[in-house]
């Protein structure tokens, strides 16, 4: 078993496993590579419960731990998903959102499981980068929307 030099853990109170099955079936270049066991009993479960997940997001190694209510998610730690266009935007906000998600502002959502998302065009990103007036109207357009409409921020882009 090859382990990665850097892994990022994910707390989850007791669905680790369903958390990244929904990833792996969502994104591409996603998997789920181990469920592991705990080998005895430990503070929030029992021997032989999903102890830990190891799965991939986006190429990203991760680690799924179900480690109990004793820590939450918060919108410091959040995954940045660049889309290509509108479609692809909406079908990845879409799956968190309708899954028991919910929605936030200016591009970010939350999972089910509390995990911070943004879904986040890549339009938006060249129009931030880009700096000055076309940039502060992108990023004005931006802090107007729960989702990112592609064709809003085009728009704005162009003045």
């Amino acid at each position: 078993m090859a382990i990665a030099k850097n892994t990022v853990c994910l707390w989850y109170d007791t669905e680790a496993e369903a958390a990244a099955r929904f990833y792996a079936a969502t994104f591409p270049d996603s998997e789920v590579t181990g469920v592991h066991h705990a080998p005895s009993d430990f503070p929030s479960g029992k021997s032989g419960d999903v102890l830990t997940v190891t799965f991939t997001v986006l190429g990203i190694p991760c680690l799924g731990l179900n480690g109990g209510t004793a820590f939450q998610h918060s919108e410091a730690f959040s995954f940045q998903v660049s889309t290509e266009d509108q479609e692809e935007t909406d079908r990845y906000w879409d799956a968190i959102v309708t899954n028991g998600g919910e929605e936030s502002a200016c591009g970010w959502c939350r999972d089910r499981w509390g995990i911070s998302w943004q879904i986040t065009p890549r339009v938006l990103m060249e129009a931030l980068a880009t700096g000055g007036d076309e940039a502060k109207r992108a990023f004005e357009a931006m802090m107007e929307m729960k989702k990112i409409d592609v064709a809003t921020i085009e728009r704005a882009r162009r003045g």
